[in-house]
């Protein structure tokens, strides 16, 4: 069942819709489709008992399987005056933009590979609840989650499962992530900045850059002859 808020979230999007007949709702973003499969690394040496529980209730999966793409980005120490970093989470079921998370983060952290990690952390949390929630609709999930991130140190801290964490202070969402990572819930591959779609939700972009990356993420067309945002 939906929770309190879904309906009259809906109803919103359909007023809008209403509102401004040139434009049509459309989630098809091709940008998932230049993705290359990642090779699950071995990590039984160090989380041999890490296991995706799944209740005895849950409904039987019916219909097409979905697949999940994410992409993960930190600016860090964005905060002029408290020097928090914000962390940026957006996250694709099949070619449709579901979540979009952009937050100040808690904590304040010396280093970029600090934020980016505790962004990452934030992101394997919102997509496992997504997970469940959709498993709990009876929706059946296709694999792993595809995730970008942009910072080589993080991606390589949490697929290489022989590298070692030198930061006491991260080792919570070190693990954590790692974790998730042995279970296959999640893979997790480095994309440079400029092709980061979670930009959009950290930082001011520049106009052509912004208006690329959210080119990538919702398509334009014409629309009785004029150009129309998809949203």
């Amino acid at each position: 069942m939906p929770r309190e808020g879904h309906f009259h979230a809906a109803l919103h999007i359909f007023a809008y819709l209403q509102k401004h007949p040139d434009r049509i709702l459309v989630m098809d973003c091709g940008y998932a489709d230049h993705l290359r499969p990642l090779k699950k690394a071995d990590y039984s040496q160090f989380y041999e008992f890490t296991k995706d529980e799944l209740p005895s209730d849950m409904p039987t999966p019916l219909g097409k399987a979905v697949e999940f793409t994410m992409f993960v980005d930190a600016s860090h120490a964005a905060n002029v005056v408290t020097r928090q970093s914000r962390t940026g989470v957006l996250i694709f079921v099949n070619k449709a933009p579901i979540i979009w998370y952009s937050k100040k983060q808690n904590s304040v952290e010396t280093s970029s590979f600090g934020s980016e990690f505790s962004a990452l952390k934030t992101g394997v949390e919102l997509l496992e609840g997504l997970r469940f929630k959709l498993r709990m609709m009876g929706v059946p999930i296709q694999g792993y989650c595809h995730t970008c991130v942009d910072n080589m140190s993080v991606v390589k801290n949490s697929s290489v499962p022989e590298s070692q964490l030198k930061k006491k202070s991260n080792a919570v969402a070190y693990h954590y992530v790692r974790s998730r990572c042995a279970i296959d819930i999640l893979r997790i591959e480095w994309i440079i900045s400029d092709e980061n779609l979670a930009d959009v939700l950290t930082k001011i972009q520049p106009g052509p850059v912004r208006d690329r990356l959210i080119e990538h993420i919702m398509w334009k067309a014409k629309q009785n002859g004029k150009l129309a945002l998809l949203i």
